[in-house]
């Protein structure tokens, strides 16, 4: 999930209020505590008609519901506990009662107590009353002093009409509240990756590709989005949703994307801060498609490959101002006049490789040379492809640092952190 990796760790504390939308709130605890959240829930009295305690504390989930259940000031302790106050479902009257500075319920009086913590309401509600005058001037004057808003969505409501006030799936609350608590060290920088497979068509009905899933290529997409970036996706065919919030471009063959790419980095590649290659681009490609599909016969079949771009190293070159071959000459051993110019964009490469250890190291460094990139994020095949964790080493010309196995959304964090370091 997106987002997942800047809730670790947090203290979120979620109010809900009366809305038949209720029912969703346990679904949203889970997916918070599943991102290292640590969740504390206040149910107003009206919400208490939809869903229990005991439902919340089913979960492991601490429930407050009353302003003087316990001793001292509960509304302050809990506002100063909190690292952010989500309120979903949020309904018409509970907007209200937060425009107007009400403090007449454990919810209101904990949300003026906020100081640093931000607050967040996801409305939920008829329609009729979302478009009402007064509701919008209640979330302009909301708005106005920082509160955020997470939808309300289109969509079918309980009354079986439709419009917009349906409350935001529980996936995408959580998604963007981890948006809300990632630092946006990337703001301003356009960021463009590449991801997936690319396949190479045989016949209208076969292609050569790989395994690629595209999902590091996306968990990148997703946090440099988190992190402030303007982010363009180039990506292959994946059974993945494209990442909401970036500039997305759905592509099949190599040469589809290096056409891509050079649409987005410009002829002078000044159009983007860095590049990020996580796409598995095809070496080969055969060299005449047959129009019609190829019949089986008992012979055997000979395709006839071709070498495809090598897409990175010619942007590598690029950047560089060299021509002719790639060298695998180490940078420290380049005359000055030679070595990368300081510029952009910023070049990342993956290598994936079979070998392990020192060998999969020595393959990343010449990897490094040779396309004249600037890191080389480098990975087992067996540790990687098509999961959701991955065991990476990250080789510069400095240095190489292997990582422990993590979630992809935590090693894209990884690669990014070295990326911000040298914008």
């Amino acid at each position: 999930m997106a987002g997942s990796f800047a809730l670790s760790g947090k203290k979120i504390l979620l109010g809900v209020t009366g809305s038949i939308a209720a029912y969703k709130a346990p679904l949203l605890v889970r997916l918070l505590q599943k991102s290292g959240a640590d969740v504390r829930v206040i149910l107003t009295n009206s919400a208490q008609k939809f869903i229990t305690e005991t439902t919340f504390r089913g979960l492991g989930c601490p429930v407050e519901s009353a302003m003087w259940s316990a001793p001292g000031e509960l509304h302050v302790d809990l506002a100063s506990w909190a690292d952010l106050f989500l309120i979903a479902p949020a309904t018409a009257d509970s907007l209200a009662r937060l425009a107007q500075g009400r403090a007449d319920s454990l919810l209101t009086a904990t949300a003026l107590c906020l100081n640093k913590a931000p607050l967040v309401v996801a409305p939920a509600m008829h329609p009729n009353m979302w478009h009402h005058p007064a509701t919008t001037a209640n979330t302009n004057a909301l708005k106005e002093r920082g509160v955020h808003f997470i939808g309300p969505g289109f969509g079918e409501v309980a009354s079986g009409d439709e419009g917009l006030g349906r409350l935001e799936e529980p996936e995408c609350i959580a998604e963007q509240l981890g948006s809300l608590l990632v630092p946006r060290s990337l703001l301003g920088k356009h960021i463009v990756i590449t991801a997936g497979p690319t396949h190479e068509a045989i016949d209208p009905v076969r292609s050569l590709t790989n395994s690629s899933s595209g999902k590091m290529g996306y968990a990148l997409a997703e946090a440099a989005r988190d992190l402030g970036a303007n982010v363009s996706l180039i990506s292959g065919k994946v059974s993945l949703a494209p990442p909401s919030g970036v500039n997305f471009i759905s592509v099949t063959s190599t040469l589809d994307m290096q056409k891509a790419l050079h649409q987005i980095l410009g002829v002078d590649l000044k159009k983007a801060d860095a590049l990020i290659m996580a796409a598995a681009v095809s070496d080969y490609r055969p060299a005449q498609e047959s129009l019609q599909k190829l019949k089986r016969t008992k012979s055997d079949l000979q395709l006839h490959l071709i070498p495809n771009p090598d897409i990175l190293g010619t942007i590598g070159k690029k950047r560089w101002g060299a021509e002719g071959n790639s060298s695998s000459t180490p940078t420290s051993s380049l005359p000055s006049s030679s070595r990368p110019r300081v510029g952009r964009p910023i070049l990342i490469g993956f290598a994936l490789e079979t070998a392990s250890g020192d060998e999969l190291i020595e393959l990343a460094q010449g990897k490094l040379h040779s396309k004249k990139v600037d890191l080389i994020v480098a990975n087992q095949a067996s540790e990687s492809l098509g999961k959701d964790d991955n065991l990476a080493t990250l080789v510069d010309a400095t240095s190489s640092t292997s990582l422990k196995k993590m979630p992809k959304s935590a090693l894209a964090h990884q690669i990014l952190d070295w990326l911000k370091d040298r914008l």
